[in-house]
């Protein structure tokens, strides 16, 4: 199974490079040479932030108790 973790691009020689954890790389079983595919999933803050932020121009919610007998 695919382990997501976040990490820096760092700078190596005139190339960019990631690190893996040393955890993930036991648990997967990856060895040095050894070819492995990744797929890059970049940090949209600002979507996140619209996707779930507080909606423009609402108030706060308040429960109506109306409907309810006491």
């Amino acid at each position: 199974m695919a382990e997501i973790f976040e990490t820096k691009v760092r700078s190596v020689g005139t190339s960019l490079g990631v690190l893996i954890p040393i955890e993930i790389a036991r648990k997967e079983k990856l060895k040095e040479g050894q070819k492995i595919e990744i797929s890059i999933l970049k940090k949209n803050l600002k979507l996140l932030k619209e996707s779930f932020g507080i909606a423009k121009g609402t108030t706060n919610f308040e429960r109506d108790h109306t409907d309810r007998e006491f």
